[in-house]
């Protein structure tokens, strides 16, 4: 079974609309201004809406309107994604991924009955894909009330929101939400959550400059799925600015080593794949940050043929790659040779401009860090005469040197903005850390325990557990050592 591609999606969100909107012009509207199809159009005027799209309020506070233009599924203060008609496809991907995602189905199915969640309200901030889905659905079957937004603009699946919003789930994301962005985790916000969820820091970061006070009265606690969202977690918490207890998700051993890793690699590569085509055999490819998600693509790239160049500030990381077979050299060194640049740092300004005058012709430039930021495109405008949309995710930038520069995805993350994410099998791991951490928050809450506003570790039995699970579900078995063995292991006055 073949899932679909964002350049399938968005062709059959673009056919959809336009009979969405003509449907909507000849029905009259419903209550709200939302029609009987959930369809509503910024700049309605009927039924209690005003010009700019904002619902008179139905209750003290009324609803901000969105700033992006044109057709939406919406019924305000409950959902807001871009087609409603696209859930049973979406359904079948959420379908799809239930069957790769054992680990988490099976908790799922453990705590159906007891519903541990019950009476908590949890909004979450994470890509919309397929996966995510099973972990969002997976929350609502063990008693949470779920409020959910992307944690990126171009990290959506159009199919999948609306399969979750006609599910009963209050959601609003969209592909594509630039200016809409922080509106969309505002409205998880008016679910009035005890719990977060997050990926990159926005919600989290949302909640503590906005509503510092009921973020220290109210939010029980949350969790972190990634690299930079924890970066900013501890910078917060030395500052003294945490308000509550927040699980370092990303730093599970089951989801570190495994969904970072492999995760990014194979997706990162195929989202080169899907907006260039191009043959990475004979590429010299530049890997900038040899971190866990840059071991990864380059592993991945050298796999596929790609001559591997690293560039680091991290000296033991660089040692790493020097003893994988990769060259080692800085940012201004690889430039004049590389073919392919992939960044994944987490840190700004790492491909400038005098990087962009130093490349190829023909040089192709993308990012799989969380942030836009590691591109510096401001500065590529600076020394471009023209630019175009040369295929799906893929911009030409053609230089006053002659030159031309492709950037993918927007500098976004590739692997999520020009393909799917990383595959079910390897988010079964981190979505199964992700939900025991809010099992132990609530039952620390319930339980009338307070735990420290600090970023917290796994529990390294946590990871255990989650990897043999995983294992069990994949059919293999391992060795358990013996009364014996723990004894030895154990005596110090052993020796030779």
């Amino acid at each position: 079974m073949a899932t679909a591609t964002k350049k399938a999606m968005a062709k059959k969100a673009a056919k959809a609309a336009p009979k969405a909107v003509a449907k909507a012009a000849a029905k009259p509207a419903a209550k709200n201004g939302v029609h009987k199809n959930g369809t509503r159009t910024n700049g309605a005027t009927t039924n209690g809406v005003h010009k700019n799209g904002a619902s008179k309020p139905a209750a003290k506070t009324a609803i901000p309107p969105k700033k992006g233009k044109g057709s939406f599924s919406e019924v305000p203060g409950k959902y807001c994604v871009r087609d409603i008609s696209l859930a049973e496809e979406g359904r079948k991907l959420i379908q799809w991924a239930e069957s790769r995602m054992p680990v988490l189905m099976h908790l799922r199915d453990k705590y159906k009955k007891s519903q541990p969640l019950k009476g908590l309200r949890l909004a979450g901030s994470l890509h919309v894909t397929k996966e995510t889905a099973v972990l969002v659905e997976t929350f609502a079957a063990l008693g949470a009330e779920v409020s959910w937004s992307g944690c990126n603009p171009l990290s959506t699946s159009d199919p999948v929101a609306a399969a979750l919003a006609k599910g009963g789930i209050s959601i609003f994301a969209w592909y594509g939400n630039h200016e809409d962005f922080y509106w969309c985790i505002e409205r998880t916000i008016d679910l009035k959550p005890n719990l977060t969820l997050d990926d990159g820091c926005d919600l989290i970061n949302t909640v503590h400059e906005k509503y510092a006070d009921y973020a220290r009265k109210e939010v029980i606690g949350g969790t972190e799925e990634t690299t930079t969202g924890v970066q900013r977690l501890r910078a917060r918490a030395g500052a003294g600015r945490l308000f509550y207890p927040v699980y370092a998700v990303n730093d599970a051993i089951t989801k570190w080593d495994f969904d970072n890793v492999y995760g990014t690699g194979q997706s990162t590569l195929d989202g080169i794949l899907r907006a260039t085509s191009v043959m990475f055999a004979g590429k010299n490819f530049v890997v900038a940050g040899h971190g866990h998600c840059g071991q990864g693509v380059a592993k991945r790239a050298k796999g596929m043929g790609s001559n591997i160049i690293i560039t680091e500030v991290k000296a033991t990381s660089a040692i790493k790659g020097v003893l994988e077979g990769y060259r080692v050299m800085t940012m201004d060194e690889a430039a004049k040779e590389g073919d392919i640049f992939c960044t994944a740092t987490g840190v700004k300004d790492i491909i400038r401009k005098k990087h962009f005058l130093s490349m190829k012709d023909g040089a192709i430039v993308c990012n799989t860090g969380h942030y836009d930021a590691e591109i510096n495109l401001k500065e590529l405008a600076e020394v471009t005469k023209s630019k175009r949309t040369i295929r799906e995710n893929c911009e030409e930038y053609t230089l006053k040197n002659g030159n031309k520069i492709y950037v993918l995805a927007e500098g976004r993350l590739v692997n999520l903005a020009a393909a799917e994410g990383h595959p079910s099998e390897v988010m079964d791991m981190s979505f199964s850390n992700q939900l025991m951490c809010h099992l132990e928050l609530a039952a620390a809450y319930k339980a009338g325990k307070k735990l420290p506003n600090q970023v917290l570790d796994i529990d390294p039995a946590q990871d255990e557990f989650i990897a043999e699970t995983k294992l069990r579900t994949m059919g293999m078995a391992m060795d358990k050592l013996t009364k014996d063995q723990l004894s030895y292991i154990n005596d110090y006055n052993a020796g030779t």
